[in-house]
């Protein structure tokens, strides 16, 4: 639950869609909730095979992460070296994209884990639709993700089907229902326990209802027992909101009534512009105040917008100030 009142931390734009008590599917009182698999007894790990990374340690660090996307990592991790050279600290939380159909990249997994990060996965699924995944017609791909993950025994956060209360992505509101959402959620969910990938932490990442306002959160929320972090979505431009209040606050305090899981800002940037100096200090200040937000996820990749910070001088000069913190960034665990 969020336990202070944001402060203002400076002027702060808008969210648009991300190119970003307990409730009715939640909490100890639903049946499907507590039926949440534990990994099944006759999973794929035989006698003399390691236990899985335990993520419990992650769950609810003392530091935040500090995250970022770019372009050719994790495969590569010059270009996440490259970052934490122009901004002056390594990040150590890596982004990346993973569309339905594609492999595990278990290299890249293993090329951030080995620099002390965690890699954090958004898949995306673009085809064959929810209601395939739901059905099990995709197990042989889903367990084969799965095993993957298992074989490969480092840390990795999955986000699954981010944004899904816009009408931007096929997964959203225009293409499917909030209950077919939680029900491929749930069965992804448990496929991966049957093989025993517990090392996943789940994060569930509404876009921030600013755009979106009449779309209610709670009907796509798998429940407690299925996610681990809240992910929220959310970018400064030029127009509309001002703080990180504003930003993210109404999207946090209606999340706040059906779940108290920990917050990652999962995906962010500031669109260039005059204001963009005060959005990097509202984010950063935002995230550090607040002791129920664990870190954020910084999009450096130009799309829509040049979103990378090295693309404005006073932005970046800010950014590297306020980054030095030492609140921002520690080193993941080996085991």
């Amino acid at each position: 639950m969020i336990r202070k009142t944001l402060l203002p931390l400076g002027l702060a734009l808008t969210a648009l869609a991300g190119v970003s008590g307990c409730g009715l599917l939640g909490g100890d009182e639903d049946p499907a909730a507590q039926a949440a698999k534990p990994p099944a007894a006759h999973s794929s790990k035989g006698p003399e095979e390691e236990l899985p990374y335990d993520v419990a340690p992650l769950l609810h660090p003392d530091k935040d992460y500090f995250g970022v996307a770019v372009e050719g990592a994790p495969s590569s991790m010059k270009p996440v070296d490259t970052f934490a050279k122009t901004v002056g600290k390594k990040p150590n939380l890596v982004g990346s994209y993973s569309a339905w159909g594609d492999g595990f990249n278990a290299e890249g997994a293993q090329n951030v884990f080995g620099d002390g990060g965690l890699l954090y996965v958004s898949w995306e699924p673009f085809k064959p639709g929810l209601d395939k995944i739901a059905d099990g017609s995709q197990d042989t791909y889903i367990k084969k993700y799965a095993q993957s993950i298992r074989k490969t025994n480092v840390p990795v956060a999955i986000s699954f089907g981010h944004e899904m209360n816009g009408h931007w992505y096929p997964w959203g509101t225009k293409d499917t229902t909030p209950e077919t959402f939680v029900k491929a959620w749930r069965h992804i969910h448990d496929v991966f326990q049957d093989v025993g990938a517990t090392n996943v932490i789940w994060v569930w990442s509404p876009n921030v209802i600013n755009p979106v306002k009449s779309v209610k959160l709670e009907p796509y929320w798998p429940g407690d027992a299925y996610v681990d972090w809240v992910g929220v979505v959310g970018y400064w431009t030029q127009t509309g909101a001002h703080t990180f209040e504003t930003l993210y606050g109404p999207t946090r305090r209606q999340i706040a009534e059906f779940t108290d899981k920990p917050v990652l800002i999962s995906e962010t940037s500031s669109e260039p512009g005059e204001r963009r100096r005060a959005d990097v200090r509202a984010l950063l200040g935002g995230v550090e105040q607040d002791k129920d937000v664990i870190g954020f996820l910084w999009f450096n990749i130009p799309k829509r917008a040049d979103w990378r910070i090295q693309s404005s001088p006073l932005a970046l000069a800010e950014f590297k100030r306020l980054i030095a913190d030492d609140a921002f960034g520690f080193e993941v665990p080996r085991s």
